[in-house]
């Protein structure tokens, strides 16, 4: 059983916030599409928010999540299976993935989806994606049975697969997508500290620091 995050005092929540600010992924949002158990829904919330993602968007067409994100963030079964990472983490619900992918594009973001190979499609394994060539991008993750949706598929620009080696050939939704997600933030923080925000902005003079010094890590 997981323990609960110990309660900080507003100095040392201020202290992270500004130890941390530099090493967050600008414009990467991670997206889950339809998830059936709330506490695959917390620990995604919280593998975005410990890998540094911006956003988590969530494709609920059960309504099973309220549409505030306060609301949301106050909501104890949420906030349990995250450990309070809701609380620290921007949040938004859709009701479908089309109504997610029409604000996404409108937005300038481009997605790609977390499926096996489909055929008509870009297919990569994890390592062989290039995910910062886009200064806005979406990762979608699909249902626990189901994967992702053929709308999401459609509508994205590749599908990218967890290479497996073993008897088992899948991973859980929590897993995998802390795995997805750390290789893309890796790539991401990497280029975020070597060039501005877009390639037409050229080099920075200093680069940005990808690792935090090691005082600033919680024991």
């Amino acid at each position: 059983m997981e323990n609960a995050e110990p309660k900080k005092s507003k100095a040392t929540v201020r202290k992270r916030a500004d130890a941390i600010k530099a090493f967050r992924c600008k414009n990467l949002i991670a997206v889950i599409e339809d998830p059936v158990d709330i506490k695959n829904i917390g620990t995604v919330i919280r593998n975005a928010n410990a890998l540094g993602v911006e956003k988590v968007y969530i494709v609920d067409p059960r309504g099973s999540l309220p549409d505030d994100w306060q609301e949301m963030r106050e909501r104890k079964s949420l906030s349990k299976t995250s450990v309070s990472a809701v609380k620290w983490t921007f949040v938004k619900r859709f009701d479908t993935a089309d109504a997610c992918l029409d604000h996404l594009e409108k937005q300038g973001f481009v997605s790609v989806v977390t499926s096996p190979h489909v055929k008509g499609k870009t297919n990569v394994f994890l390592h062989e994606g290039d995910y910062t060539k886009h200064a806005k991008l979406a990762v979608w993750f699909g249902n626990e049975k189901r994967g992702i949706t053929d709308s999401a598929v459609e509508r994205s620009e590749m599908c990218v697969a967890v290479p497996m080696f073993g008897m088992i050939e899948s991973l859980n939704l929590g897993t995998s997508s802390g795995i997805v997600l750390y290789e893309v933030t890796k790539q991401r923080r990497e280029y975020q500290s070597t060039y501005r925000r877009s390639r037409s902005k050229g080099k920075r003079s200093k680069p940005l620091p990808t690792v935090m010094p090691r005082e600033d890590h919680e024991d």
